[in-house]
């Protein structure tokens, strides 16, 4: 099996810079305070924050993935980009070589934002890649940018 691609928007009404400061700049902070039921934590293993680092995010008990290791590649504060690789995690080890994000957030005209991955999944060997899993996992992350801006929604003087 080749390489499985994915690609998603959600649009938010909170605007670009906000976003990307909670999205990427303090993700390791804020996430797990208004994510607890998924996240446990995010700590840096190696590095700065910058690329090259190496986290790891620790997933809340009940969830069915333990943890996951990622690599950031790049990160571009002027044009709110992204990009890192999953390098490691349960219980997908076996099947993935690798998968890489690329995560860029971009005006939009109504004043907030428009949050646009793509996904790669690179399998190992001639595994199979389960879709339905993928897919599940994509609307989860999805799902992240809804919960952030219900979160600055809901506190309009954070991060500004």
């Amino acid at each position: 099996m080749g390489v499985l691609t994915y690609e998603t928007e959600v649009a938010t009404g909170i605007p670009p810079t906000k976003m990307f400061k909670v999205f990427v700049l303090d993700a390791d902070n804020i996430i797990p305070q208004i994510l607890p039921q998924a996240i446990k934590s995010i700590e840096i293993l190696e590095g700065n924050g910058g690329p090259g680092t190496i986290k790891k995010t620790t997933f809340a008990e009940g969830n069915e993935f333990k943890y996951v290791k990622n690599k950031i590649e790049a990160i571009d504060k002027d044009n709110f980009t992204y990009s890192y690789t999953s390098i490691e995690g349960e219980p997908w080890i076996d099947t993935l070589e690798k998968v890489y994000y690329e995560v860029k957030i971009v005006p939009s005209a109504d004043g907030g934002s428009i949050c646009k991955t793509t996904s790669k999944y690179y399998p190992k060997g001639d595994s199979e890649i389960n879709e339905a899993l993928i897919k599940a996992g994509e609307e989860k992350i999805m799902g992240m940018f809804k919960v952030i801006e219900a979160y600055l929604s809901a506190n309009p003087g954070a991060y500004n």
